[in-house]
């Protein structure tokens, strides 16, 4: 995700050159090595091992990490329009298809997690942290998605059909995650900071407000283009035109709001690591990547609608930042790797200590 976001930053620089799209394209290439490793040697896990699948998804944090996948898998998608769609209407097709597996992912794991997380895992509220976000996330991501697939199909039909799902997807996943913000705002005013070891983790809600934000505005711009060629709006008497404007304006509106609501997690998340100071690294620090990333996508989206010269340069600083931040949690992720240290699968020490509990029951 942090890698996917990355690329799609660099492609997009408000002031950008050659070289720039040269080094989006390298960091393009090495989201997708990466995300054919792990994805390979997690499918051989789960084959190989069927009980560490279910050790997973019993496990209250770990479990929730499978939103992952699908938000990774959608920077692909994206880069392939960006960086690609010139290649020409198979290229394009390609991605639709790969959007489709995206958006029965992201539907599933929207879904499923939060039921399970209801269902077994039950955390306690002074338990709970922003990760519960991350199964819910995917549905606005591929929101996201499926508007700058819509508007690379030259098929209007297809389109239309993209921007309908893509708008249902987008409101299943505002809505649940609305819902986990409000949770977790109640849960910081009642039970103070969240640990060290997860205080990075208060970044995350800046996430589903940034995807969110820039999903409504793209759809709206793809709605603009799309609608008055369809029958949409022809019951009611209204002139497709007319309401494919009303959904523009409605999407940038919604994209200054969820900008600023972003504006004010991002402040808290900022006061929040000034106050703990000292927290340990862990894979945790890659929750710095992504949601300012894509806050970043959102204000890029505002200053091209808007014009504003204000949005401008705070896309060229927020992508930097993000940049920066990729470079330095890599660097130190790279260095727990060779020394091991960040090879640690919890579920596994969850299913230890049940088997070990379960041997001296017996004896």
């Amino acid at each position: 995700m942090g890698t996917g976001i990355v690329s799609i930053l660099l492609h997009n620089l408000p002031w950008n050159g050659y070289w720039l799209h040269v080094i989006s394209y390298i960091f393009f290439a090495l989201n997708i090595l990466l995300f054919a490793i792990f994805f390979t040697i997690s499918l051989l896990r789960y084959t190989l091992y069927p009980e560490i699948w279910f050790a997973m998804i019993a496990h209250p944090a770990q479990s929730l990490f499978l939103g992952c996948f699908p938000m990774g898998f959608a920077t692909i998608i994206n880069m392939m329009i960006f960086a690609c769609a010139q290649w020409g209407p198979w290229l394009v097709y390609l991605a639709w298809a790969f959007w489709w597996i995206d958006v029965l992912i992201s539907f599933a794991t929207a879904i499923s997690m939060p039921f399970i997380v209801m269902h077994r895992h039950r955390p306690d509220l002074h338990t709970t942290t922003a990760a519960l976000l991350l199964p819910i996330v995917p549905a606005v991501v591929a929101a996201a998605t499926g508007g700058i697939v819509a508007d690379a199909l030259p098929s209007i039909s297809h389109a239309y059909a993209t921007l309908i799902v893509s708008y249902v997807l987008w409101g299943i996943g505002q809505a649940l995650s609305a819902c986990v913000m409000a949770l977790y705002f109640h849960r910081l005013t009642i039970h103070s900071l969240p640990p060290r070891e997860v205080i990075v983790s208060v970044f995350l809600p800046v996430g589903p407000l940034g995807q969110g934000g820039f999903g409504i505005q793209q759809l709206g711009k793809v709605a603009l283009k799309v609608i008055p060629h369809t029958e949409m709006f022809h019951v009611a008497g209204v002139d497709p035109t007319r309401g494919a404007e009303f959904l523009y304006f409605v999407g940038i509106f919604f994209g200054i709001v969820m900008w600023g609501f972003a504006l004010a997690w991002v402040c808290f998340a900022l006061i929040i690591l000034r106050t703990t100071r000292s927290f340990p690294f862990n894979m945790g620090w890659w929750g710095f990547t992504f949601p300012l990333g894509v806050w970043a996508t959102c204000t890029s989206a505002l200053w091209q609608n808007l014009g504003s010269e204000f949005f401008k340069y705070i896309t060229m600083i927020l992508s930097l930042v993000v940049l920066l931040l990729w470079i330095l949690v890599t660097l130190r992720t790279i260095q727990r790797v060779i020394t091991g240290e960040m090879f640690v699968a919890p579920c596994l020490d969850s299913l230890k200590e049940k088997q070990a509990e379960v041997e001296e029951s017996k004896a």
